[in-house]
């Protein structure tokens, strides 16, 4: 299950396998149905926005280093409810699996 969005300089694939998951975890001192219910009902803390981030990012395929440079440049200094909609997308991602768009019925596009 992978997110993938624009964030920084472009195109991002996010993704929380396990490892990353007992990470998060570790980071927050908190279990992840924890993470995410105060994610989903506002009641997170900064910790919690930036290491979704950071370890979605590491989970994609990109580097620990270039992850954390990332979060610095582009998360940290964004505002919040911006960091915070990509760190929910990537928890909902792992959580509900990926949900892609129904194609659009042919039929409908003739109406």
């Amino acid at each position: 299950m992978k997110h993938t969005a624009f964030f920084g300089d472009g195109e991002k694939t996010f993704a929380l396998p396990a490892e990353q998951i007992l990470e998060l975890q570790r980071k927050t001192g908190m279990g992840i149905g924890a993470i995410y219910s105060r994610m989903m009902t506002g009641q997170f803390d900064f910790t919690d926005i930036m290491e979704t981030i950071r370890l979605g990012l590491i989970g994609g395929g990109t580097s620990p280093q270039e992850a954390q440079a990332l979060v610095d440049a582009y998360a940290k200094p964004t505002p919040i409810i911006e960091a915070f909609q990509l760190a929910a997308d990537i928890l909902e991602t792992r959580w509900n699996g990926t949900h892609e768009a129904p194609a659009p019925d042919s039929q409908d596009d003739l109406q």
